[in-house]
């Protein structure tokens, strides 16, 4: 019994020294901020997503905005190549979106009313942009088994 105050206090002085270990920068890791910082192109920092211009030439759905729709929204259920895998998948009886014989039998515009307005157990996604849903359509499509 007398080992806990003993192995508590150690605990808690490692834990600070740690903590203050992390918290000792020296100055030149910090530098004052510019008005410049905020002009730097998107994507270039760390955790952002480039953004296409309106108007671009480019046709299609943004590929990083339709991976992070699925990452949000379908991946839990869906797994992350849609074969019905994903953490919640067995709960809600989630489909194996890779089957061919599946995805023989179900248009694009049938798989973006689904995503649109839910089925059963999935619920509607209808605030996602035309252009992700047709994105998502098409990750779907591109993941089918042999």
């Amino acid at each position: 019994m007398a080992m806990r105050p003993f192995v508590l206090t150690t605990l808690l002085l490692g834990s600070s020294l740690a903590f203050a270990a992390g918290c000792d920068r020296s100055s030149r890791d910090v530098r004052e901020w510019k008005p410049t910082d905020h002009e730097q192109p998107l994507g270039q920092q760390p955790g952002q997503v480039a953004a296409r211009p309106r108007g671009s030439a480019q046709e299609g759905p943004d590929q990083s905005l339709v991976e992070l729709a699925w990452q949000r929204n379908c991946a839990s259920c869906h797994g992350q190549r849609g074969k019905g895998d994903g953490p919640q998948g067995p709960m809600m009886r989630a489909p194996d979106l890779t089957r061919a014989d599946w995805q023989a039998q179900v248009t694009d515009d049938q798989m973006a009313d689904v995503i649109r307005k839910g089925r059963n157990r999935m619920p509607p996604f209808g605030n996602l942009p035309d252009q992700v849903i047709t994105g998502l359509v098409g990750r779907i499509r591109a993941n089918r088994s042999p």
